[in-house]
């Protein structure tokens, strides 16, 4: 080797396969991350009265509430349940005009997520405006 020139670095091809192997690993988790909770994975409406919204929780404090259904069904024959929509909501202009409007019939829009997260609420329902509210 002549003075002046550097020795040349050996490529380890076990180094690269690992580098990359991490940022498919990254890439992967991100999406996976946000498919389960960031996408919607549906939205619609819901009409009934309203029976309670509550703010609680132990770390994140949420608004958490339930809507009871008209008509009835049943999960096993000959048993008699009516339907509850049990939701969350992030807004809190929306969680106080439910709080102070308990008992009264409300349309909510709302959008459906496959997985909660704890500061978003305790639902995968998440209410995101009031479209009628009815005495």
């Amino acid at each position: 080797m002549e003075h002046g020139q550097t020795p040349q670095k050996r490529k380890n091809p076990l180094r690269k396969f690992m580098i990359i192997a991490g940022i498919a690993l990254l890439v992967i988790g991100a999406a996976l991350i946000w498919w389960n909770y960031y996408y919607v994975f549906g939205e619609g409406v819901k009409s009934g009265q309203l029976n309670y919204v509550v703010k609680k929780g132990n770390i994140f404090k949420t608004y958490e509430g339930k809507l009871i259904q008209v008509g009835l069904r049943s999960a096993t024959a000959g048993a008699i349940q009516s339907n509850e929509f049990e939701f969350s909501v992030e807004d809190d202009s929306i969680a106080n005009v439910l709080m102070v409007n308990s008992g009264k019939t409300f349309d909510l829009h709302y959008k459906e997520y496959k997985k909660a997260i704890p500061w978003r609420g305790f639902s995968p329902f998440i209410v995101d405006s009031i479209i009628d509210m009815r005495p």
